[in-house]
């Protein structure tokens, strides 16, 4: 039992000391732009995943604003508010899905 615990101390130490670092590097990034950005933003477009009455989906683009730049932070963990990058990027071809509700009636 007491391996467990020292293994499990060890894994939360791990993560903790990745996650400080990620963060201290940020910060290093943002306030030194010789080092890297530290932000960044990545174009995302605007597709909407709309179901229809036959129960298939229907894609469109949005009118509008079709595509959207979304600030971003250059790290592994979200930190100062701002998702990753990578991940960003990652889903930024993946459809908003909608939902059709029902008018409420007096």
């Amino acid at each position: 039992m007491k391996i467990w615990k020292r293994a499990a101390g060890a894994v939360i130490l791990f993560f903790a000391v990745l996650y400080g670092g990620d963060y201290v590097l940020v910060r290093l990034r943002t306030v030194y732009p010789r080092l890297g950005k530290g932000l960044d933003s990545v174009k995302m477009y605007r597709l909407y995943a709309i179901p229809l009455k036959s129960g298939k989906l229907e894609y469109d683009v949005d009118p509008q604003q079709p595509e959207v730049a979304v600030p971003c932070v250059r790290s592994l963990f979200p930190h100062m508010g701002y998702q990753p990058c990578w991940y960003l990027q990652r889903n930024s071809d993946k459809p908003i899905p909608m939902a059709i509700m029902p008018i409420a009636r007096p």
